[in-house]
């Protein structure tokens, strides 16, 4: 099967996904959220429809209704800039979004070939439009929601989902959230990095009672 990555360039499996449970269709939702919200910046479109998202009173209700209320506040030319300053800029941007930096302080270092060989045991393969290196936030949250609805195949086995999301996201991830919701350039996007977190935390969580 092939699949990924960075700026959720995917080529999934064909056919219908499937769940094991309402549970992991929307968990798989969430990872494809953050994955788009990162990739790219959202147009007009998207915004529209994040501006219609309820959020209540729950640890992924809040973020997420700030999130809708940061959308309705906005422009897609507003976010787009906001998307270069964070994550392009001139020369680079205020944050470098890849496991390798965060947990090496360089690029393309080890952390991105251990991904690549759990890609290559998995069956994922590397979009070819795609020209980011594979450990971009987006690419590994779009992968984790390949994983859970099978995108890829088969639904992975919960087993499967948390030693993918230990090995290459739980270290680092919580951190980048950590920045993106108290970057200077972050308005539209400091929600995000609030409910990147908050649901990180969750998922640590929950993958902490799976043996």
């Amino acid at each position: 099967m092939t699949a990924t990555t960075a700026r959720a360039d995917v080529d999934g499996a064909s056919g219908a996904l499937a769940f094991a449970s309402e549970e992991d269709a929307l968990r798989a939702r969430f990872y494809g959220l953050i994955a788009n919200l990162l990739a790219a910046p959202p147009d007009a479109a998207m915004l529209a429809e994040l501006a219609h998202l309820e959020g209540d009173e729950s640890d992924l209700g809040r973020p997420l209704g700030t999130l809708a209320a940061a959308a309705r506040e906005t422009v897609p030319q507003a976010v787009a800039g906001e998307f270069h300053d964070l994550f392009i800029g001139v020369g680079r941007g205020e944050l470098l979004p890849y496991a390798s930096y965060y947990l090496t302080g360089f690029l393309n270092e080890k952390p991105l070939a251990r991904l690549r060989g759990a890609m290559r045991a998995l069956g994922i393969e590397r979009g070819p439009s795609v020209k980011e290196p594979e450990d971009h936030i987006a690419a590994i949250f779009d992968m984790m929601a390949g994983l859970i609805s099978g995108r890829f195949g088969q639904p992975a086995e919960l087993a499967t989902q948390k030693a993918f999301f230990t090995a290459h996201l739980a270290d680092w991830g919580p951190y980048f959230f950590r920045d993106l919701e108290k970057a200077s350039a972050a308005r539209f996007y400091a929600p995000l990095g609030a409910l990147g977190g908050t649901f990180i935390a969750i998922e640590q969580a929950a993958f902490g009672m799976v043996e």
